[in-house]
């Protein structure tokens, strides 16, 4: 008897599924196909883990801040069965095959910001964790967004994590703890100093409120909140520019912030209360530096922000959640300053994909630069009824194909049944 899908699950995982049901079913009919070549066997279990969307709180989250964060319905999805061996292997579609062996669960420094190091470490973190894995197998298909503030490589730990939570663990993992383990394997694998909001995002679903006060005990909240009801669309806009050679800048951010926590005898800006800040304001810049002061001035403003727009979308006051949408977009733009990079005059191409946005807006909706800036996205909340126009105004003027229309994703890391 051939098998469907099981309807609830895959609604959860795609919401547009409806509408265009023949694009999703063909996506995951070639992942299993693509399994089937690949392994010389059938696929058993089928996982998709969500990108994400940061909507309040840019870079707040490596303060221990506080975001508003929401899946999106673009994802990575696999099909994955147990191997029998000690191996897990898992192909990539468009990138190849990596495997590692469960006998060998070291920091390897030649894996550094490679996909193995991310398999490794969440491999590694769920062993230390009391849990005994075996080998799988594993296809994937993703139309994650690379480089585009959606957060691919989160999509992939999140993946990882719940399909070997699934077939080695019982599901007795969190989403937050899935989280917590993409987290660790980016930060001591693959060698990136991330937060936590993207692999919390993508792992629990849904719109979140995340407050990161004690880092390893996240609060978390899920907000039942639809944009397209309140007569909203979410678009991503591609801005073009290359996310190349910009370590530098983004680890600037954190080190900056840390730099004026500091001088209040504190390790993050979190600790630091805001109207202390302001009393010392000129010491604060004498020591620091004008940059990293206004830098800590948009951490304080931007976390209290992320706090107030997931209350107005608790209260319904859409209208209260734009305004502040706008009111963080300037506050990147003229504070933290990750819009471009320093003394950049031919490059701005954020800056310029903000400034189509404003005029195809014309005062309505809200824009702001999205997730770690300088190169990447940015994000839209657009009318309804001016979609079809904002969409076309904006692929003029930066280019066909740019401007991503996508809706939040209820469910997280998920396995999609069969019946």
């Amino acid at each position: 008897m051939k098998q469907t899908w099981n309807k609830e699950s895959l609604l959860a995982a795609y919401p547009r599924f409806e509408a265009q049901p023949d694009f999703y079913l063909e996506r995951m009919a070639d992942a299993e196909k693509g399994f089937a070549d690949t392994f010389d066997k059938e696929a058993e279990r089928f996982f998709s883990a969500p990108g994400r969307t940061e909507i309040g709180g840019n870079h707040t989250d490596h303060q221990h801040g506080c975001v508003l964060a929401a899946a999106v319905d673009l994802d990575i999805f696999g099909a994955a069965a147990k191997n029998g061996s000690r191996i897990i292997r898992i192909f990539s579609e468009g990138y190849g095959m990596e495997e590692i062996s469960l006998d060998d669960l070291e920091v390897k420094k030649e894996e550094i910001n490679t996909t193995a190091s991310l398999i490794r470490g969440v491999a590694s973190k769920i062993t230390q964790m009391g849990y005994t894995l075996g080998g799988l197998d594993m296809y994937t298909v993703s139309n994650v967004l690379k480089g585009s503030g959606i957060s691919s490589s989160a999509a992939y730990e999140v993946l990882v994590g719940t399909v070997i939570n699934a077939l080695y663990c019982e599901n007795k993992l969190t989403p937050v703890e899935i989280a917590q383990i993409g987290q660790y394997a980016e930060n001591v694998y693959f060698g990136k100093m991330s937060g936590l909001m993207d692999q919390t995002a993508s792992s629990v679903g849904g719109v979140v409120a995340i407050d990161f006060r004690d880092n390893a005990n996240p609060i978390v909240r899920k907000l039942d909140f639809d944009f397209t009801k309140a007569g909203y669309a979410l678009c991503i806009i591609d801005s073009g520019a290359d996310h190349a050679d910009l370590s530098d800048e983004y680890s600037a951010i954190p080190m900056e912030m840390r730099q004026v926590a500091a001088h209040f005898g504190k390790e993050v800006l979190r600790e630091v209360a805001f109207a202390d800040f302001l009393t010392d304001m000129a010491a604060v810049r004498e020591k620091a530096g004008d940059r990293a002061t206004l830098r800590a001035y948009h951490f304080l403003k931007d976390n209290q922000r992320a706090i107030d727009e997931a209350a107005a979308l608790e209260a319904g006051d859409f209208d209260k959640f734009l305004s502040l949408v706008k009111e963080s977009g300037y506050s990147s733009f003229m504070y933290l300053q990750n819009v471009y990079v320093s003394g950049s005059v031919q490059h701005q191409e954020v800056a310029y994909t903000l400034a189509a946005c404003e005029a195809a807006l014309a005062g309505k909706g809200a824009y702001r630069v999205h997730g770690g800036g300088f190169a990447g996205t940015i994000q839209a909340f657009v009318p309804q009824e001016m979609l079809a126009g904002f969409v076309e105004q904006m692929e003029k003027a930066v280019g066909k194909g740019r401007c991503h229309v996508l809706s939040i994703r209820p469910a997280g890391g998920t396995e999609l049944m069969k019946v």
